[in-house]
């Protein structure tokens, strides 16, 4: 190998660990609620913000819509915010990992890791990627069940790759958005 091969590695090596720093921080302190509160089921969600694309964001929030439309009671928040109320207990979690070098996000696998209440809890998870999620979805399964949480469901959305083969002539992010709504309103009868 050449001296000019080892520095355009060197330098390619160099620009994916800054990118994956840059991706893998921690976001914002994000969060909203969606239905009332009184309501006799009460769900949260919880994702770390992507600093590159918002389809983690708009994916939570349609899933907690179609949740609410069921009669649930949702919390879409940020790590930043759920990691200070760790304390409060839900009927159901819900977990969307962004995809990052094939694995989920370092951020909220860090707070799966120190929940205190998942023992013997329902919960769900979704994985994000460009298309390739399947590896990140097994470890975020591996992680949940590690936590001797009752893992209900588990779904893939993608950025590039299509999440519906009947759905073609739409935008990824227009059709995942749709299945996170309808989702929403299947989970909600399961509770």
């Amino acid at each position: 190998m050449g001296q000019k091969t080892i520095w355009i590695l060197g330098i390619v090596a160099f620009v994916w660990g800054m990118l994956t720093l840059y991706v893998e921080k921690a976001g914002p302190k994000q969060a909203v609620s969606f239905g009332n509160p009184n309501a006799r089921k009460h769900v949260l969600i919880v994702y770390d913000p992507d600093p590159l694309y918002n389809l983690d964001e708009q994916v939570c929030q349609n899933l907690a819509q179609g949740l609410a439309k069921a009669n649930c009671y949702v919390e879409v928040q940020s790590v930043a915010v759920a990691r200070e109320e760790m304390n409060k207990t839900f009927d159901l979690y819900v977990f969307c990992a962004n995809t990052y070098n094939w694995s989920p996000d370092w951020v909220l696998v860090g707070y799966i890791n120190r929940h205190p209440h998942l023992e013997n809890q329902p919960v769900v998870a979704i994985t994000l990627g460009g298309g390739s999620t399947a590896r990140s979805q097994r470890l975020l399964e591996k992680k949940i069940l590690r936590k001797k949480a009752k893992l209900l469901a588990i779904k893939s959305l993608w950025l590039w790759r299509p999440n519906d083969e009947n759905r073609m002539t739409e935008s990824n992010v227009k059709v995942a958005v749709s299945i996170a709504h309808d989702w929403g309103i299947a989970l909600a009868t399961e509770l």
